[in-house]
């Protein structure tokens, strides 16, 4: 076998590497790429919804979550559910919602199935799961949550959930 290139292999190496080359040089001329930190990426509202849920810890969904959150953020869950209500920036969520969750329940979960987003509306659904502290009891529950956001932040939060294992459990 001939250690020198043929006309077709040679062609191939030039089609694969002038692609990447060109876009390397047009990055590296492009000044507002260059000018931008990497962090300045914006975030789709369906990007926004997956970072409170696919980060690789829950005080990383948490973390995310606050950043979304203003003072005018309306947080409702479900009639029915134990912590039924509509709740108003995250220091309520936190307080009404999150803290009881995590006193009340062993590995409480959220497991998103899929999303459905369209303009300023963004949908998770999928399974809850959990034991209760108390009654020592596991549950699953089908649930969706419904997230309106505008200009970047979450406007509100609205659960869809099957109550009536979860107050099975308690």
């Amino acid at each position: 076998m001939s250690s020198i290139p043929t006309p077709l292999s040679a062609m191939l190496v030039l089609l694969i590497l002038l692609p990447s080359a060109a876009s390397a040089q047009l990055a590296a001329a492009d000044p507002i790429k260059k000018a931008l930190p990497e962090k300045s990426i914006i975030m789709t509202n369906l990007d926004i919804v997956k970072s409170t849920y696919e980060g690789k810890t829950s005080e990383e969904n948490g973390k995310n979550l606050q950043r979304f959150i203003t003072d005018d953020t309306l947080w409702t869950e479900a009639a029915g559910f134990p912590y039924a209500g509509t709740y108003q920036g995250f220091t309520e969520i936190e307080k009404y919602v999150f803290a009881r969750l995590g006193s009340e329940w062993i590995n409480y979960n959220f497991k998103v199935e899929d999303y459905v987003a369209t303009g300023d509306k963004v949908v998770a659904y999928g399974t809850y799961s959990g034991t209760n502290k108390a009654s020592g009891k596991f549950f699953t529950a089908r649930v969706a949550h419904l997230w309106q956001l505008k200009d970047g932040k979450i406007k509100s939060f609205e659960q869809f959930v099957d109550s009536k294992t979860i107050k099975d459990a308690m």
